[in-house]
């Protein structure tokens, strides 16, 4: 009887510091692809953002054939709009005829909101955001995701920090810096704890260390595969 009370116990502690040890590493992980692309994972939902796009497209970020081959099955890719450096239809149409999934932009803003009726403690805002290039507006979108009770904004190219600036309680914003430009010179204030600065092309990535990478939060997304955490 003795020994099996001890093993009981035994059990129950080994059962205890898993479970614990589980607890203590739940998070959002977020690696940076290129551009404004973004892998998001909470280690059951695979989320791309604004991925796949065209390689080097505008003179911006190129990325490894591999990037495309190590994509999750059956993920979610979320797009702002489709200038190819941030989508590429060839490239979206292969992957998902190899690896299944969902995809979802400007042309169904009402199916992409409804993701929080299939995935835990998630919930996505859309928000029309202006976009010129070479002085004609494009359709595009930012989001705003709360995920585990954490909340993320994600403004793609847009150009105007209106939208960001009525947005309260931000966890991590992901911009470009013009946004941040935009916003100084409005008197414009962001709510945000952690600033990500991405889409910057391969010659501003000098700059943008030297100018924000001692900042302390505001940090340059310069190092294609970089993965960012956020606890939860």
């Amino acid at each position: 009887m003795k020994d099996i009370f001890i093993k009981i116990i035994w059990v129950t502690a080994l059962y205890l510091v898993s479970n614990f040890g589980i607890a203590q590493t739940k998070n959002i992980r977020i690696k940076f692809i290129g551009n404004c692309g973004l892998y998001m994972t909470d280690g059951t939902t695979n989320i791309y953002i604004d991925f796949p796009y065209k390689s080097g497209a505008h003179k911006y970020m190129e990325f490894e054939t591999s990037e495309l081959d190590s994509l999750k099955q059956n993920s979610i890719y979320i797009f702002t709009h489709k200038h190819s450096d941030h989508y590429s239809k060839k490239s979206l149409k292969t992957v998902l005829k190899e690896k299944g999934g969902q995809t979802y932009g400007p042309w169904n803003i009402e199916e992409l909101e409804k993701l929080k009726n299939s995935i835990s403690e998630f919930e996505i805002q859309a928000f029309k955001t202006e976009h010129k290039f070479w002085g004609i507006s494009f359709k595009h979108y930012s989001y705003f995701i709360n995920w585990h009770g954490k909340r993320i904004y994600l403004s793609g190219d847009t150009e105007s920090a209106e939208t960001i600036g009525e947005i309260k309680d931000i966890d991590w914003a992901f911009v470009p810096y013009w946004l941040l430009l935009d916003a100084a010179e409005k008197d414009i204030k962001i709510d945000a704890d952690m600033f990500y600065i991405y889409h910057l092309a391969s010659v501003q990535v000098p700059s943008a260390r030297k100018k924000w990478g001692t900042i302390e939060n505001v940090h340059p997304l310069v190092e294609q595969g970089e993965v960012i955490i956020l606890d939860i």
